[in-house]
């Protein structure tokens, strides 16, 4: 019981995804790889979609039974593949950072034309080093991602995973003792939270209305 009441206090991106999902119940996970967020959600959505281009994590996902479906594809064919507003929320987690700007920026329109109430995003903030890793050639990573960007495309951003100095490649602790350093990333989530240009993560959150929506569809 105590283990878990700190970590509920400490571990906080699970309860601020889970807010940002809202009252979402159908959900998109556009590149959701093997190990979907979602699964750490204790809210069971009526129907999720994961959608990757890399065959085995699709399988390694699904046999965890995380989302309700699954589809192969190049990410950037979802809206050949689903209908504009199919979904209450389109979910995005580590993905941007792995297309070049211009693609990335393609992605992030295709997404808010296949939501119906909003889109969530989470990347690193700014520009982090990532080479292919465990066969995956998507796994590169082609960009990076400012408070100010997304807040020009019409984002609300809190900040995630503390303080981005304590933090490196795969949002590890970049110091020893990593225990040590581990809390202090933690520690420091509340001062990052509404600070997010000091976040090592960005959670980025577009609310659609009807006018946005109408929009998106003429695209």
């Amino acid at each position: 019981m105590m283990k878990s009441a700190i970590r509920e206090k400490w571990f906080t991106f699970p309860r601020e995804l889970a807010r940002s999902i809202g009252d979402a119940e159908s959900v998109l996970d556009v590149g959701c790889g093997s190990s979907s967020p979602l699964a750490l959600l204790n809210h069971r959505y009526a129907y999720t979609v994961g959608v990757d281009g890399f065959a085995p994590s699709l399988e390694e996902s699904s046999a965890r039974g995380i989302h309700d479906e699954y589809v192969q594809a190049d990410l950037l064919d979802i809206d050949t593949i689903f209908e504009p507003h199919a979904f209450d929320c389109v979910l995005s987690i580590d993905v941007i950072e792995h297309f070049e700007k211009p693609a990335a920026l393609e992605l992030i329109e295709k997404m808010e034309r296949l939501a119906r109430k909003r889109v969530v995003i989470m990347t690193p903030n700014g520009f982090l080093p990532q080479e292919e890793h465990s066969g995956n050639i998507y796994q590169r990573h082609l960009s990076g991602w400012s408070v100010s960007e997304f807040e020009s495309l019409g984002y609300a951003v809190i900040g995630i995973n503390g303080w981005k100095f304590l933090r490196g490649a795969f949002a590890s602790p970049r110091f020893r003792p990593r225990r040590v350093f581990n809390a202090l990333s933690h520690l420091s989530q509340p001062w990052v939270r509404n600070r997010p240009e000091w976040a090592f993560h960005l959670l980025a959150v577009k609310e659609l209305d009807e006018d946005s929506r109408v929009l998106s569809t003429a695209q």
